[in-house]
């Protein structure tokens, strides 16, 4: 019998293409950009962050050439907090408006690092 797949109820707050450092699991300490978010399952595929080894089949038609492949795996997104533009360290992530339009700022330095667009899904 299969698992049921929980789903993630928290706020999730970084996007594909942020600039994050993993702060928990054995890839601690690293930083990277995030290539991909599963908001439903809470995990986010971060570059080059939890290296796995899969086994392909040559496939001519996709061009796979086939063998030992190494991809990213997904991470918890609690595993990972973005990188303050400023300074570089680790920070939580905060929603305020400016000028009629919301922006995401870093919460150590309070700096701007994004808009907010609803047509995104936040």
């Amino acid at each position: 019998m299969k698992k049921k797949q929980s789903v993630y109820e928290g706020k999730s707050r970084v996007r594909r293409g942020d600039e994050v450092i993993v702060v928990g699991g054995s890839d601690r300490g690293v930083s990277g950009k995030i290539l991909r978010v599963l908001p439903s399952k809470g995990r986010v595929v971060v570059e080059g962050v939890n290296m796995i080894k899969r086994a392909t089949r040559p496939n001519p038609q996709k061009n796979i050439k086939g063998g030992i492949v190494e991809k990213e795996a997904p991470i918890a997104i609690s595993n990972v907090m973005l990188k303050d533009p400023s300074n570089g360290k680790a920070t939580r992530i905060g929603v305020r408006s400016e000028g009629g339009e919301r922006v995401r700022f870093a919460k150590k330095s309070r700096t701007t690092v994004s808009t907010v667009s609803r047509a995104a899904g936040e």
